[in-house]
């Protein structure tokens, strides 16, 4: 098995993408315009449409209603994409914290109010899992 994408359904595709594209600094390759995907070298980040969820099945997804995922991204230096945020991001949940597991977080929400965490491994532990 190998993972490939995470999905986020939305009711403004247009609006979430480039929210991501901003944040993240990866453009987004649209397939349509109810489904565009951020791909980097570990998965992919695939933002659909409501459009879209009846190809799956009808009601089986909703957006903004998510309280439980957090979509995370790995960046060298996670103070610096904060102070790069400060002015774009409007729900930051917490600033740059050390985690007992040894990464450098930032958590904020996306317009939807989907959790990211963009983290920098700074122990060693922590550094030595994530090396590339």
């Amino acid at each position: 098995m190998h993972f490939v994408s995470i999905r986020i359904i939305t009711g403004d595709v247009a609006r979430l993408v480039e929210f991501y594209e901003r944040a993240t600094g990866v453009r987004a390759v649209w397939a349509t315009e109810d489904f565009a995907e951020l791909r980097t070298p570990g998965a992919t980040l695939a933002i659909a449409g409501t459009r879209t969820v009846p190809l799956f099945a009808p009601g089986s997804a909703q957006p903004a209603a998510n309280r439980s995922v957090i979509t995370e991204f790995l960046v060298d230096d996670v103070d610096q994409v904060h102070r790069n945020l400060t002015d774009f991001v409007t729900d930051f949940v917490t600033e740059p914290t050390t985690m007992p597991w040894g990464n450098r977080s930032l958590l904020f929400r996306d317009p939807d109010g989907n959790l990211v965490n963009f983290f920098t491994p700074v122990t060693p532990a922590a550094v030595e899992k994530f090396a590339r």
